[in-house]
Parts: structure tokens; sequence; C-alpha cells
């Protein structure tokens, strides 16, 4: 379900209608009333969680607001739509709806409750992608466009929430203390919800914790789970057992892995299945008992489950727009036909055969193109084929079948029934699932297309951590339109073993990649913060294939480091290469 625990806050601000009385064409009105019938329904589908109902319902209800021009109520369904996103995992997704909105803003509301629900809900897009600086800039901005103190502060309890993620507690609690004396100098608390309360302590709480005052965090921790409780916030007592599970990790694991244990039976009650996994990894990373195995199977299967089952909603929702799209454009042309007059009918008539007979030489021409790529690209692809092919059954070879070999000898030679062999037995079958894993990532395919920046992202992403932060910028500046497959190819596998190379060997807390270009050049700079090396080692410390890759597209590289000043990596190499390879064969 929803990963940010003030997701809710806002929702109060949809739960009204905007629309104007005034005399109107009966035919207005019928799509007005019909386009207002899909509206609620939608409402009605998205409380009861039947999302891909309301999804498709939203959808004909904006349909049927456009043809009626009101942008208020297109805005409206945008920001929900985009909570259905949100709801499902999908941010990005949900970015591009809410840019949507923003644009679909009347100019005399361009200040007030849309461009504030618009940028709150930027910012918790930003917060789950890890792109913290941003998720701040966008709380500010919807902060500034609230006009009561109330909604104001919840914004500020978002920003709160981002400096804990980061890592800055101070600044977390400094926010959170100013909050609550302003409540109580102001005499607002009989005003400020009993959740609102509760999340203010625990997170004030948390913060103390994480900055070394133990003792005042866990008794405002404690306060706001008993707040939760007797106002029976089943949702919110998640967040608070999660928060003194982790208070309890490495002081008493039996406490902490009971309040792990009500997080995830409250999950699960809920059906919310990040917040299972988050109770599961305490679980596992405990270690206390014999059923981490157990934990740890259930860790798999869930996060398994939630990817296949937000990718089924990322399809459906692609899908409902298109359809949508469909029918708007067979409407236009419907209404375009009945416009027109029998010499428009005739012309008509010679046009499709003029396009038939360009589309019929255009049919030829490709075929002709395509047979003659083929042709010249077969022995390119056979060799590159062969290359990728030797080069996995080598590292397979190499890192995988000593281990498993080994693997095979220990469970021969150790009692198995013994706990200390059995988690052994785990953690050697880990490593090599892991590795696995590793060379399945560097060899997927890659989305050269419109989705590029995308897939760059989600790839950076999955090495981003509590203990590591990625940051990324001037990726969306590049225009990638204007640079060839194999270019694409070969910066999205540099970057992957750059990371790989961070993960194994930097313990670097701070990553920060630069993306440049002009009009003939491309300039990826990498910089990390870990342990660096010395230079005669780089070669050794698995850097060679990237190096390789630079120089197999005609670039060039300067790598600075030295052991404890970090590492770095500029990178320049040309915007074109002559020969295209397909993706499904690169190397």
């Amino acid at each position: 379900m929803l990963r940010s625990p003030f997701f809710y806050f806002i929702i109060t601000l949809f739960l009204f209608s905007c629309e104007k009385k005034e005399f109107v064409a009966p035919k207005t009105e019928s799509i007005r009333k019909k386009a207002l019938a899909f509206r609620n329904k939608a409402i009605e589908n998205t409380e009861k969680q039947n999302f891909n109902t309301a999804y498709y319902q939203f959808n004909k209800s904006k349909t049927l607001y456009e043809t009626l021009k009101d942008s208020a109520n297109i805005s409206y369904i945008l920001i929900a739509i985009a909570e259905i996103h949100q709801i499902n995992g999908d941010y990005y997704g949900s970015k591009e709806i809410l840019t949507e909105a923003l644009q679909a803003i009347p100019s005399i509301k361009k200040k007030g409750v849309y461009p504030a629900s618009i940028n709150n809900y930027l910012g918790i897009a930003d917060k789950e992608l890890s792109l913290y600086d941003d998720a701040i800039f966008y709380y500010k901005l919807s902060a500034n466009e609230h006009t009561d103190l109330i909604s104001k502060q919840s914004v500020l309890q978002n920003i709160a929430a981002v400096y804990i993620q980061q890592k800055k507690y101070n600044k977390a609690i400094v926010i959170l203390d100013s909050i609550s004396k302003s409540i109580v100098s102001k005499k607002l608390e009989d005003k400020t919800q009993n959740k609102s309360k509760s999340i203010r302590l625990d997170n004030l709480g948390y913060a103390y914790f994480k900055n070394g005052m133990d003792k005042k965090g866990f008794q405002l921790m404690n306060e706001g789970l008993q707040i939760r409780i007797d106002n029976k916030d089943t949702y919110g007592s998640i967040e608070s057992y999660l928060h003194l599970a982790d208070y309890y990790s490495k002081k008493d694991k039996k406490e902490s892995d009971e309040n792990a244990l009500l997080a995830y039976k409250a999950a699960t009650k809920l059906n919310s299945i990040d917040e299972r996994l988050e109770a599961l990894q305490i679980l596992i990373s405990n270690d206390n008992t014999a059923n981490t195995p157990n934990y740890t199977q259930k860790y798999f299967t869930l996060n398994d489950s939630i990817i296949k089952i937000r990718n089924n909603f990322k399809n459906k929702s692609a899908k409902i727009k298109y359809d949508a799209t469909k029918e708007k454009d067979e409407n236009a042309k419907l209404r375009l036909e009945k416009a027109e007059n029998q010499l428009s009918l005739q012309r008509a008539k010679y046009l499709k055969i003029v396009s038939a007979i360009v589309f019929s030489f255009l049919v030829i021409l490709i075929l002709i193109l395509i047979r003659y790529y083929k042709n010249k690209n077969k022995a390119i692809e056979f060799k590159t084929s062969y290359n990728t092919e030797t080069r996995i059954a080598k590292k397979i070879h190499d890192e995988l079948a000593n281990d498993v070999f080994q693997v095979i000898a220990f469970a021969e030679s150790q009692p198995l029934y013994a706990e200390n062999t059995k988690e052994n037995l785990l953690q050697k079958l880990d490593d090599i699932y892991s590795r696995v894993r590793g060379i399945s990532r560097e060899n997927n395919s890659i989305d050269t297309g419109a989705n590029f920046t995308r897939s760059i992202k989600e790839m950076l992403s999955a090495y981003n951590t509590r203990e590591r932060n990625i940051m990324v910028t001037n990726l969306e500046d590049i225009n990638w339109e204007g640079i060839d497959d194999i270019k694409k190819i070969t910066i999205s596998r540099i970057l992957q073993e750059l990371m790989v190379n961070m993960k194994k060997h930097s313990k670097a807390s701070l990553v920060v990649i630069r993306f440049e270009s002009d009009q003939k050049s491309i300039f990826v700079n990498y910089m990390d913060n870990g342990i660096g090396c010395e230079k005669s080692m780089i070669l050794k410390n698995g850097l060679q294939n990237m190096a390789n890759r630079i120089l197999a597209v005609n670039g060039t590289f300067d790598i600075e480091t030295e052991p404890d000043k970090g590492f770095k990596v500029k990178i320049s190499m040309p915007e074109q290469t002559q020969i295209k390879v397909k993706e499904k064969f690169a190397y």
C-alpha cells in the first residue's frame, strides 16, 4: 500500500466540487451530469481500493470534461489519477500525470489548494524515488501555497520525514519541535487531528533516538504509539512498531523482534506489502530466531509478488489511457465526417488512392532497407553474440562453479541438522544467488528508446540504501534522441560496472553522477566518497571491462583516486558511432 506515513493528510482536499451554477444548453448539461457520475463512482471505487475500475472511470470523466473545457475538474481528476499511480508504486507515472495537472489548472487558480496538492504529491513521489532534495523543493512549494496553518504544518512534517531519511536528524528535530511549540502557543491543539499529532511525536522521537538521545526518543515514540492505539489507527501503528523495532535492534533483539512482528501482523491485516517487507527486513537482520529462513523466503515471495502486481497495474493503466485517447480521436473524426460535404468525400476518395500508393511504396522501401541492413549487420551480430556468450560462460565458470562445488562439499561433510551449519549453508547459497542475479542484471536488455532515462534512474536507484545516497544530475538535460543506441548501451553498462565496483570495494555513503554534453561529445563524471585505492590496483578491481567499452567507442577516461580520498572517473565520448548493433547482442 502507501509508502509515506503522511500520504493521507491531503485527500480531504479532493472531496469537493467546484461547479458554477449557470444556464447551460440541454446537451451540455447531459454531458456534465454524465461526467460527474463517472467521477463520483471513481471516488467510491478508489476508497474501496478497486483501482483499475476507478482509473477507467476517472479517464471517462476526464474525457467528458475536456469536451466542456472544464479545466478545474480536469485538474481535480488528474490529481486523483496520480494518487492511484502512487498507491500502486508507479511514482514516475504519477509525476507525469501531476505535470499534466499543473498545466491544466486555470490561470485564475495558479495559487491555492490545487497547486498545493500537486506539489505535495510531487514531493511524495520524489521522496519514494530517493530524490530527497527534489522532494524538499516541492514540499516547500506546497507549504507556501497553503493559507491555513494546520495544512502548512502537515507539509512541514513531510519535510522533516525527508530529513530523517537523509539522516539530517537535527534539521528534522528543529522543524518538529517548532510545530509542537506553535500548536501550544497558538492553542491549536484542539484543532489538530490526533493522527497528525501521533505522526509528529513518533517521528520526533525517532529523530531524537537516531541523534543519540535514546531516552527522550523512546518516550516520544511510545507516546505517539499510544495515541495511535487509543484512536485505533492500525495503519499508523505500523510505523511506530517499525521505529521501536529499530530502537531495540541493538539493545534487545527479542523486543525488536516482537515490535517487528506486531508491525508485520498489522501490515498483513491491511494488505500493506511495503511495510510487511520492511518488518521482514528487520527480522532477517536481527537473525534472532530459528524462523529467519522462513522470514527470508517470505520476503522474496512478497517482493516478487508486489513487482508483478505493480507491473500489471502499469500495463492496465497504459491500455486505459490508450483506449481513452483512441476513443477521443474516433469521436473527433466522426464529428468531422458529419460536417463534410460531397466534395470533401470525393476528395477523401482520391486521397485514399494516393495514400494507398504511397503506403505501398513505403512498405516496399522499408522491406528493402530492412533486408539490406539485416545482411549488412549479420556478421557483426554473430560476432557480438559469440563474444557475449563466451563472456557469460567464462563468468559463470570463474565465479560460480567453484562456489557451487564448495557448497556441495560443505553439505556432504557437515551435519545439516546443526543450526550453525544450516545458517552457513544458507549464507553460501544466498551469496551464489546474489551473484547469479548480478550476472543476469548485467546482461539484461536495455531500453534505448523514450524510456532510456527512466531505465537509468531505476538501475541506479537499486543501489540506494539508507547508508548510501546516489545523486544523479543533468540526466534529463541530455538530448538522448540524438545519440545512437550503441552509445546509450555503452553508458548504461559503464554505470552498471561503476555501481558494482562501488558496492564491492568503495564503502561509499555518497555517489554523485553528473551528465554533460556539447555539440560533439557526451561527458559522464562519477564521484564517490569511498575508501579509494592505489591507481595501480584500478584495473584489478573489476574496471577493465569499463575501460574496454570506453575505448571501443573511441572514448577517453581519466581516473583520480588515492586511499581514503574517494574515487573519481571522468568519461568523454563522441555522440555518434558508425555502426549500430542490436541491443540483444550488445556486450
